[in-house]
């Protein structure tokens, strides 16, 4: 089985609430979405997808997921794209960094080793533990009443665990989480997750000013340093994020005890491939986890289902369903959230097959 062909479509993901905000007052309302596919010489087809959370959020814009596929994939045609290992060191030798653009092509890699030996790519990335997979829902940042009412909202279809987007003015934050934790049930979990947006000093009010409350504490700033002074100044729960971008300043975060649990995203870390990696890692060093991705659409949702339910239950702190948060499914067969929960596929593969009717045609085609 050799690759002959790697294509990729566009695809505008609307948002049901009709925009997301989190912190420096970045926001998004349609997102951009690339489905990459995978074709081998004896005709199966294995899918991807990379949704980066618009231009500001990480190194990542979609264009770039399009421009990067032009350069990466004639270096791929021949390959073995069940050979994982040795593609990705294919792809990080033809192309240096970018671990995004690399992401989409692992993944249909994924699907087609699944496809090809007729197996889940949970079974195939470890087994499948449990019968479903914890989700929590995104709260866009807003008024603190605003926030405590959709929390409510969503508490009603059965979530559980809530990441407050903060990350604004510390005054408002405190309020935010406030509001929210005083309407959830003791047993809920709460995650204040500034992105990035407090500088240390305003960082350090916030924590002071909710010290009595159970509120998990989410990349409060901008650089590694800033996030440990921090963490060495109270005693919440602890999670980094955009600070993860790889193996290194994973064990960096270990040996520093700088985190409580971490948030680990396919496209920022180039694949499933190192996203195993790393969560088999975690799982090795205690730190339980965060999984999920940037951005998607169903494609991406079934490839975090597949990720999380071949992680030990004990690791899997929660992941997200991104297919319920746009107006536009773009696969059938990706996980459904039934009361704050969801479940990888049984099919081979994915278990996801892209609408031609929604990707429309081809805009990267090469092969």
């Amino acid at each position: 089985m050799k690759i002959s062909r790697i294509f990729a479509h566009r695809v505008e993901l609307p948002l049901v609430e009709g925009s997301y905000k989190w912190s420096g007052g970045k926001s998004v309302s349609v997102f951009d979405s690339t489905i990459v596919g995978v074709e081998t010489d004896d005709g199966l087809v294995g899918y991807g997808e990379v949704c980066p959370l618009g231009p500001f959020y990480l190194p990542a814009y979609a264009e770039g997921v399009r421009a990067g596929l032009r350069e990466l994939g004639p270096h791929l045609l021949g390959y073995d794209p069940r050979e994982l290992g040795k593609l990705n060191l294919q792809m990080d030798a033809a192309l240096k960094g970018h671990p995004y653009v690399k992401s989409g092509i692992d993944i249909a890699c994924w699907d087609l080793l699944g496809k090809s030996t007729g197996l889940p790519v949970c079974v195939l990335m470890g087994g499948r533990f449990g019968e479903s997979i914890r989700l929590y829902r995104a709260i866009s940042q807003q008024a603190p009443d605003e926030m405590a009412k959709m929390v409510a909202q969503y508490h009603e279809k059965g979530y559980t665990r809530f990441q407050l987007k903060v990350g604004g003015d510390p005054d408002q934050d405190i309020e935010r989480i406030r509001t929210v934790r005083h309407i959830l049930q003791p047993t809920d979990r709460l995650v204040a997750d500034a992105n990035t947006g407090w500088t240390q000093h305003e960082a350090m009010r916030v924590v002071r000013a909710v010290r009595d409350l159970d509120v998990y504490i989410e990349q409060p700033c901008l650089t590694y340093e800033e996030c440990l002074a921090v963490r060495r100044n109270t005693d919440h729960p602890f999670i980094l994020d955009e600070n993860i971008d790889g193996l290194e300043m994973l064990l960096r975060a270990k040996a520093d005890l700088a985190m409580d649990v971490v948030n680990l995203k396919i496209s920022k870390l180039g694949g499933l491939t190192k996203a195993r990696q790393a969560r088999d890692l975690c799982v090795s060093m205690g730190i339980a986890m965060t999984l999920e991705d940037s951005w998607g659409g169903d494609v991406t949702t079934a490839a975090i289902a597949h990720l999380a339910h071949s992680t030990p239950e004990a690791f899997r702190f929660t992941s997200t369903d991104f297919n319920s948060y746009v107006t536009v499914s773009n696969a059938d067969g990706a996980p459904v959230r039934v009361n704050g929960f969801m479940s990888a596929s049984t099919s081979p593969g994915l278990g996801v097959t892209p609408k031609a009717d929604v990707i429309g045609p081809r805009v990267v085609d090469i092969g």
